[in-house]
């Protein structure tokens, strides 16, 4: 099949093989407690290096960054030599990959804070649900709101973790200003209740944002740095009232930053998309978006190729499909079946569920 999906695309002078992105995935098999990567997942990586790009998982960009246990950092040099082993892998495999940088925010627990301090966000919230510590699951708390010092101190880590991410030889980064994490939590009025200088309007509430990126591109080229952004994920009592007016300002200013990508991620299920492929806000992004766009969230074949034809997206990510089938860029492309995945081993254990999809044999 010779679908441009399927045909090689120029992303800033980086030659991809297909327009095919693998979305970062939080898998939490870093060793710890150093929050490394490991031969495991230099091996996992590989497996998908079909993919015209991988986005590797969420790495937190500090201590203070951190939330989900076994996920990977990016701050400290045993971490930095570390990645080393992934990126390797997946360039002797053909491939291209970046890293995601994220702080999770208030989706933490003072049990995996330093000093047992509560968790960093834009204003004091409190997420619903449990949150996994060294003393089992435990409900989140209270978060911290962030004093300037705090904030930025944040910035500044972003642009160190940057600096990390290609002395890791990553190819590039991804910022995480999605899904209600640290970022988001000062874009969403829902979320963001501060009265200085980081609260009220959209302008003073995207400044940290773009504090972010002027700081991560100090250490990187733009034709490096991608952007993440989520504007109708909505988790309980976590939105904006407007988000079309809200992250559209975010959208048309972007475009004086000239970045490598933006990448929105709908968590639209595949039933979604297949009853009602209108409900995407790709199309309203891609009005006010002059660069290249990737589209993520419940695509099958049918819904990648569609969008690329007709000009919503220049790249398709796919999460949980990856997950299954590491040689998913083969198995769209000649209609094999995929495989389903088994989410009992989304975040835990070790090679089960992880490295141990077979790729697809006829017959």
């Amino acid at each position: 099949m010779n679908h441009p999906l399927f045909q090689s695309f120029d992303l800033s002078g980086m030659l991809l093989s297909n327009r095919i992105v693998m979305a970062p995935l939080t898998r939490r098999r870093a060793d710890q407690p150093q929050l490394k990567a490991n031969d495991m997942m230099a091996e996992y990586y590989e497996q998908r290096a079909s993919a015209g790009l991988i986005v590797a998982e969420g790495s937190q960009i500090s201590r203070e960054g951190y939330g989900l246990t076994g996920s990977p950092g990016c701050y400290s040099e045993e971490q930095v030599e570390a990645w080393k082993k992934v990126t390797g892998a997946v360039h002797k495999a053909g491939g291209k990959i970046f890293l995601q940088l994220w702080h999770v925010g208030p989706w933490s627990h003072r049990l995996n804070q330093p000093e047992g301090k509560p968790p960093l966000a834009a204003s004091s919230v409190t997420p619903s649900g449990e949150v996994l510590t060294p003393e089992g699951r435990l409900p989140y708390e209270p978060s911290h709101a962030m004093t300037e010092e705090d904030i930025y101190k944040a910035v500044k880590d972003f642009g160190r973790a940057a600096k990390n991410a290609l002395k890791a030889g990553f190819d590039g980064v991804e910022v995480h200003g999605a899904h209600s994490y640290l970022i988001d939590q000062f874009i969403m009025d829902g979320t963001n209740r501060r009265e200085d200088d980081f609260g009220g309007g959209i302008a003073n509430r995207a400044r940290f944002l773009f504090l972010v990126l002027d700081e991560v591109l100090r250490h990187a080229p733009a034709s490096k740095v991608g952007l993440r952004l989520s504007p109708r994920s909505v988790k309980e009592g976590m939105a904006d009232s407007q988000p079309e007016k809200t992250y559209g300002f975010i959208v048309e200013k972007l475009n004086d930053y000239n970045l490598t990508y933006l990448h929105i991620s709908e968590m639209m299920t595949p039933e979604e998309r297949h009853e009602n492929p209108y409900r995407s806000v790709v199309p309203f992004y891609r009005k006010l978006y002059d660069g290249v766009l990737i589209s993520c969230g419940g695509h099958g074949q049918e819904s990648a190729k569609a969008i690329v034809d007709e000009g919503f997206a220049d790249l398709v990510a796919f999460g949980k499909p990856f997950i299954s089938n590491p040689d998913l860029v083969n198995r769209l492309q000649n209609g094999h079946p995929l495989a389903m995945h088994d989410k009992s081993t989304f975040y835990h254990g070790g090679a089960k569920g992880y490295i141990d999809y077979p790729e697809y044999k006829n017959g």
